[in-house]
């Protein structure tokens, strides 16, 4: 499945935090930079994602200890300890992937050797913007899996934990990423765009800890579409 997704606005205080901030008297100039660069990604970002759900066909461990959970369907295997605990008992797998396009990398290009601040600030808010669209990705899984019965963890992504990067290239082609969003690889396999995210979320038979407690605050409530059907996610 591949998407685009509608993000009319970017949270100050997130880009707040991405910058470091920890109640630091604010500059109207610095003020006006949040602002102005937050308008600026809008403009000229394109959110889109693509996920896909995959059945997990089994569990064990690899000769040299590592743990692996093995998908159905694709040559994909989560990796380490990190993925063994999380995806302990999901039946299912959402894989995901979302960038916020080319324009955005452009820009944070241009500004790395015009106006450092505005690079830092425009950078900030091009990370909010990104992780607003795998919110929403995310939102796309967890009604699918809801569909199925099913209730999601949170995401997880490679180089979080002891979940290789090497995953990344294996993560991306099941998706088409490459075909579908325009996201490559560098050598050391870091995204371009760099405003790009990967993830996987788990899928069990029942509720589970991580699983969005209600939905005030839930990082996927305005992309959410079982909300309006009078359901949670929890069922």
């Amino acid at each position: 499945m591949v998407e685009s997704y509608t993000i009319d606005s970017i949270d100050r205080s997130e880009v707040l935090r991405y910058l470091g901030y920890a109640g630091q008297e604010m500059t109207p100039e610095l003020e006006g930079r949040i602002g102005s660069g937050a308008s600026r990604c809008l403009s000229i970002g394109t959110p889109r994602g693509a996920w896909r759900i995959f059945d997990a066909e089994g569990r064990g461990t690899k000769e040299d200890g590592t743990p692996y959970v093995r998908l159905a369907g694709t040559p994909l295997e989560l990796l380490g300890t990190s993925m063994q605990k999380h995806m302990d008992g999901a039946v299912a797998v959402g894989v995901m992937a979302v960038t916020v396009g080319m324009g955005v990398e452009r820009e944070l290009r241009r500004l790395s050797l015009t106006d450092r601040v505005g690079q830092v600030v425009f950078d900030a808010a091009a990370t909010t913007l990104v992780e607003r669209a795998a919110d929403a990705c995310e939102a796309s899984i967890v009604s699918a899996g809801y569909e199925r019965g099913l209730f999601a963890n949170s995401r997880f992504s490679p180089g979080y934990g002891d979940m290789p990067m090497t995953t990344q290239p294996v993560l991306l082609q099941a998706l088409d990423a490459q075909r579908q969003l325009g996201i490559t690889l560098t050598n050391t396999l870091l995204m371009v765009p760099t405003k790009s995210v990967t993830a996987v979320i788990g899928l069990f038979e029942t509720i589970q800890p991580s699983t969005h407690a209600t939905c005030a605050g839930c990082s996927c409530f305005d992309f959410c579409t079982i909300r309006p059907t009078g359901h949670t996610c929890r069922g």
